[in-house]
């Protein structure tokens, strides 16, 4: 059976497949490919097998089967398990082991699925990287802070995974392993039992092969009725209005030319399609986002950071010493300025339906030292505005470049299927594994 996660769930719900069997061919897989991408903090075979087996036993039972039955799901390693370590990334965190699962593991377990393993990320969510290596080219950063989860779903491991994004961390990490990355709005999904980083930014996400796959994920861990578990087919060509770049970045040469590309292709096949420039106060969110950020960030791990600097990374020690020297005042301007870019984004989609615009200023950097950068991320995840990257081809190196699609808040259902239409015209469908 193929990765996918609705086909699969179709297939184990009708007895037409065995959950055991496909949990069984998932951590073949893995045994074969994991050493060489490293997604995994913490797998436990048995463990895994046993929950499939009991899924399996639910559904010959004749019990009522949740909408993700038997399906397994790679959770970062900020999102407490009770049945699995919560490391986070960290030295200080080893050994960690929850006593209850995150609100949105809850929510996934209510709907059938079962966690295959916690995925590795960067330390606490942050810059520092972990040990995940990028599926197509190990030379090469999976991006972060949700480096395994993105890795995880790239190399077939799970159907599906979720992350969290203060920045760039779902909708980076998935462009530069080639597979769909989700974060729907702010507030849709329950954070509860995620280590936190910034409050006022911290949101969840999802990662899967299809838009298909990331909105049957999405939907089970939203709140009821935001998000539709089946995406609507589109009865016009969605409207796009586009961003070469953010004025606080530029695109590399082969990462524009290939967005000028994919643009053509989808306006040949019918889209609207025109360049939108971002004015003030839009132009300062790169500023506000890093203002909030920072403080909120230190403010989460000052008290860790004075009993455990001598373990912390020194990225991470220089973020927080720069968020304490941030005063009230700046952050209360900074929260002030959201609120009004917030405001003026919405005014971006009077005449489209998505923004697009690329993922990153190009694919996954050379090297293991860094994730890459996050600041075509930026703007929405400072509004807390839906977005999705898609694959849309691959590089000269081979490496996947993404196409990233925002709506307005609460248009999840419309980011979805709009992207789910370009995803249709773009017609990716390379693999890093045969």
């Amino acid at each position: 059976m193929k990765p996918d996660l609705w086909e699969a769930a179709a297939a184990i719900r009708a007895g037409a497949a065995s959950g055991r069997r496909y949990c069984e061919a998932l951590l073949a897989r893995i045994r074969h490919r994991e050493p060489q991408v490293r997604a995994w903090a913490a797998l436990d075979e048995s463990r895994a097998l046993a929950l499939a087996q009991s899924r399996d036993d639910e559904r010959n039972s004749g019990a009522a089967l949740g909408p993700l039955h038997s399906i397994p799901v790679g959770v970062k390693d900020i999102i407490d398990t009770a049945d699995l370590p919560t490391e986070m990334g960290s030295p200080v965190f080893a050994g960690n082991r929850p006593a209850t699962n995150a609100a949105v593991v809850e929510r996934l377990l209510a709907a059938g699925a079962y966690v295959l393993g916690k995925t590795v990320t960067t330390e606490v969510a942050f810059l520092h990287p972990g040990k995940t290596r990028n599926p197509w080219n190990p030379a090469h950063t999976p991006g972060g802070s949700s480096s395994g989860s993105a890795a995880a779903v790239a190399a077939g491991f799970v159907p599906g995974a979720i992350g969290t994004q203060t920045n760039g961390s779902v909708i980076r990490p998935a462009a530069f392993c080639g597979v769909v990355g989700f974060k729907p709005g702010f507030g849709l999904v329950p954070i509860a039992g995620v280590l936190p980083f910034s409050p006022s930014l911290d949101q969840l996400g999802v990662f899967a092969r299809s838009v298909a796959d990331a909105a049957a994920l999405a939907a089970a861990m939203a709140e009821p009725g935001s998000i539709s578990a089946a995406v609507a087919n589109q009865e016009r060509p969605p409207r796009i209005a586009f961003l070469m770049n953010f004025p606080w970045n530029r695109a590399e040469p082969e990462a524009a030319a290939q967005l000028q590309a994919v643009l053509a292709r989808l306006a040949a096949a019918g889209a609207p399609v025109a360049e939108l420039p971002l004015e003030a106060p839009l132009t300062d969110a790169k500023r506000v986002h890093r203002t909030i950020m920072f403080y909120e960030g230190a403010r989460q791990h000052s008290a860790r950071q004075a009993e455990h600097r001598a373990s912390l990374s020194p990225e991470l020690n220089a973020a927080i010493d720069e968020g304490l020297a941030i005063s009230d005042g700046d952050y209360s301007r900074a929260l002030e300025a959201a609120g009004e870019i917030r405001k003026r984004a919405s005014d971006l989609f009077g005449r489209c339906d998505v923004v697009a615009s690329l993922p990153a200023p190009g694919t996954a950097p050379a090297g293991l030292g860094s994730t890459g950068d996050p600041s075509f991320c930026t703007l929405w995840s400072l509004t807390g505005f839906p977005s999705i990257t898609i694959p849309t081809g691959l590089s000269a190196a081979g490496l996947p470049f993404g196409l990233q699609l925002a709506a307005r808040a609460g248009a999840e259902d419309r980011l979805l299927g709009a992207a789910q239409w370009c995803e249709g015209a773009v017609a990716f469908s390379a693999s890093p594994f045969a």
